[in-house]
């Protein structure tokens, strides 16, 4: 069969060879393309805005509430006239400065939340990305769950006056969080919620040095973790 004088097959051959010049020619730009889909897939798919001072400024935090929950510790086993001091010895710690503790707490992690808040907000801003959009949505439920269950799990230990068990399981739990919130985040948190689970059953062993591994976890991997995350992304954003 022929079209206007050109066989069929003729036919679908110059159509192929125009289509593969055009191809060849616009090549770079459909790699370009690509690469900028890609990278809208990405933004829209995990939140990458979280700010590596926040991390800084959390793991301070901690170190401080570590410190006054110490400071608490040894003034009331100096007042008792006890020969030993342990340190952070919340195996047999007296029911009456458990109240302190959760104070402290408390503080710590609302002074953390508002600060990584702030920092995340601005991080948010320079990257162009929403702050509290679909994305950081799953990022936050994800991070909830585990978080809120070990809260309420730590509570329950408390209550039972099972103080011992209470800062290794905040660790595990919140190392779980991490993890399980890794999937709509940046991949290295990951590694951060393993060692906080390494620390936590690594605590289980040794009971009655809960500050010691709460102002390791909380204090001086969100240091180290937010000091590596600036450098890789906050510094040239």
């Amino acid at each position: 069969m022929k079209l206007n004088g050109i066989n069929e097959s003729n036919t679908f051959t110059l159509y192929f060879k125009v289509l593969f010049i055009m191809e060849s020619e616009n090549k770079e730009t459909h790699l370009e393309d690509l690469s900028e889909i890609r990278s809208m897939m990405e933004r829209s798919s995990t939140f990458i805005s979280l700010s590596g001072l926040s991390g800084i400024v959390a793991g301070l935090i901690a170190l401080v509430g570590s410190g006054l929950a110490y400071y608490r510790l040894e003034s009331f086993y100096r007042s008792t006239e006890s020969l030993e001091i342990p340190f952070a010895n919340l195996y047999d710690i007296r029911t009456e400065l458990i109240t302190d503790f959760i104070l402290i707490a408390c503080v710590v992690l609302v002074s953390a939340i508002v600060f990584g808040l702030i920092l995340t907000a601005r991080q948010a801003r320079k990257k162009g990305q929403q702050l509290w959009g679909s994305t950081s949505k799953r990022l936050f439920l994800n991070l909830a769950i585990p978080l809120i269950t070990g809260g309420i799990f730590c509570l329950i230990l408390i209550h039972h006056g099972i103080y011992g068990i209470a800062a290794p399981a905040s660790l595990m739990f919140y190392g779980l969080a991490l993890v399980n919130a890794s999937k709509y985040t940046l991949r290295d948190i990951r590694m951060l919620g393993y060692i906080e689970i390494a620390l936590g059953l690594l605590a289980s062993f040794f009971i009655g040095n809960g500050l010691l591994f709460w102002a390791i976890g909380f204090g001086v991997m969100h240091i180290v973790y937010g000091t590596i995350m600036y450098f890789k992304y906050d510094k040239n954003a």
